[in-house]
């Protein structure tokens, strides 16, 4: 009898970032395991070619207009149908012959289409970390609604479920004491702060460990990256602000520990490579080959690990604050930082701005329950209005 496993159908939302491109790396190398059904993208049309003409898939969509029409006009005759805006977005995360579906759009973009690929009960391999931090519970209650399968992408939460036994997306796992979540520290670990008033868009996506966009590079230059993934992994493995610490690990190599009530302590190891857990969520439970190499901890040599500063990265406290508080809170931070980040890579607003405009936003937006999908996108709204007046006042 055979035990071949049957090619599964995959939907790419964002292919043309650092996450798709790695997913599409991963996914070359096992056709015989999955095909590729859609890929989006939100405007660079002659990448997302380059990838349809390589990966054949049955849909490429497009949320700007004008730049769907170039792609409509390239693909013409090769039968790959060209959809266009986010309500198509949506429709791609949500098709039967996908029922895998990587969420990788960057930021509270991703939400709508991680909810529906959610809602319709897809195996949703989360890259897009800003859906659990700005709607968390809402997206959840929909999890255990439609039946979906939430697998974390991020290296660091991805180590977290590597280290638990099974459980349900938002339920903590018996006996666990504790998740310490690494961080690499960035680009300016070592840097001080009086230094970092004039840091460039360039030094800040200068990362030292991994290949990322724009927007998470700085996020993860300022620590708020991992404010953001502190708040996912509180909703994703049901703990407690208190028990999810930060631990600055510049090697990159533990990418995160849960230790447990008997003192045992459990980490995932592997080389700075997003494709090892892109691998991990695509092929779960089985194993499947990513392509990175092999971890040599003897050439590596030791491994370090030391306290985050908060006064020199500000912005993990500040998300710390938004943890603590709840509600809107989470939605509002994020809202801020997307806001004051596009100004610093805009030249708009310097590095230590940053941190500035989203505490301004804070301080003056009052936290409100989230009961619905409505409420969190008013307080995206409301948010992203204080931070655009908070740029005006905000020098650094």
């Amino acid at each position: 009898m055979s035990t071949a496993t049957p090619v599964q159908g995959l939907a790419i939302l964002g292919s043309t970032g650092s996450i798709g491109g790695s997913t599409l790396d991963v996914v070359a190398r096992h056709p015989d395991r999955f095909r590729v059904v859609a890929l989006t993208a939100h405007d660079k049309w002659q990448r997302l070619l380059e990838q349809c003409l390589a990966f054949r898939p049955d849909y490429a969509v497009l949320v700007e207009p004008a730049a769907a029409a170039r792609l409509r006009e390239a693909l013409a005759g090769t039968g790959i149908r060209v959809l266009e805006g986010s309500a198509a977005l949506l429709e791609v995360a949500a098709l039967p012959e996908a029922p895998l579906v990587m969420a990788a759009i960057v930021g509270a973009a991703g939400l709508g289409s991680t909810l529906a690929a959610v809602r319709a009960g897809k195996r949703v391999l989360l890259a897009n970390k800003e859906s659990l931090v700005m709607a968390g519970p809402l997206v959840l209650d929909e999890v255990a609604r439609s039946g979906a399968l939430l697998l974390p992408v991020d290296s660091e939460h991805n180590a977290i479920f590597q280290c638990l036994p099974p459980t349900v997306s938002g339920q903590v796992a018996p006996g666990v004491r504790r998740v310490l979540l690494t961080a690499s520290g960035g680009p300016f670990l070592r840097r001080s702060a009086a230094q970092m008033a004039d840091v460039t868009p360039d030094e800040a996506c200068a990362h030292p460990r991994w290949v990322m966009g724009r927007k998470i590079s700085v996020d993860s230059a300022t620590l708020m990256n991992k404010g953001l993934e502190l708040i996912e992994a509180q909703l994703l493995f049901g703990l407690t602000t208190g028990q999810v610490e930060v631990v600055v690990h510049p090697e990159s190599i533990v990418h995160s520990l849960v230790e447990y009530v008997d003192g045992s302590v459990l980490a995932q190891l592997g080389n700075p490579d997003m494709r090892v857990p892109i691998a991990h969520a695509l092929a779960w439970p089985s194993r499947i080959e990513s392509g990175v190499e092999s971890l040599d901890l003897v050439r590596r040599g030791s491994l370090g690990f030391e306290a985050p500063d908060l006064e020199r990265f500000p912005c993990l406290g500040l998300a710390l604050r938004a943890a603590a508080a709840g509600g809107s809170a989470p939605a509002v931070l994020n809202a801020a930082n997307e806001v004051a980040v596009d100004a610093f890579l805009g030249g708009r607003l310097n590095f230590t701005g940053i941190a500035r405009v989203i505490e301004d936003v804070l301080d003056r937006q009052p936290v409100v329950a989230v009961r619905a999908l409505d409420d969190v996108l008013e307080a995206d709204r409301e948010a992203r209005a204080l931070a655009r007046s908070a740029l005006r006042g905000v020098t650094g």
